[in-house]
């Protein structure tokens, strides 16, 4: 996806959603993929570099995470909380996790501390 010069593009293998402009990744989500109780996306940090803060790349990654998840038949279960503010604007976009998910979300990120 292009936003202006832009490119959003999922690092799946890393676990990153990031925002490229002219070769350089300005912002990122950092996220894990659940498998139980269902399939879900789950962001953990939303990261925008300082010179570029104020021009819209947090939410166009949040955003484009929701599409991605939407393609894959995917839940989100946000725990980054700028993407759970975003999501909280838009519920057009972003459908609600339930509190099952949050929680076994919680629960996957306080197991895997070494990963964020």
């Amino acid at each position: 996806m292009a936003m202006g010069d832009t490119e959003i593009r999922d690092d799946r293998a890393a676990g990153r959603l990031e925002a490229v402009t002219d070769g350089e990744v300005v912002g990122r989500i950092e996220y894990f993929v659940l498998d139980a109780p269902e399939r879900a996306v789950v962001p953990v940090h939303t990261i925008v570099e300082p010179a570029h803060e104020g021009k819209g790349i947090a939410g166009s990654l949040a955003r484009e995470l929701y599409a991605l998840a939407a393609r894959e038949d995917s839940a989100v279960a946000p725990l980054c909380p700028y993407v759970a503010k975003w999501a909280e604007r838009h519920p057009e976009q972003a459908p609600a996790a339930g509190p099952e998910l949050i929680g076994a979300a919680k629960q996957w990120l306080t197991a895997h501390p070494e990963r964020f």
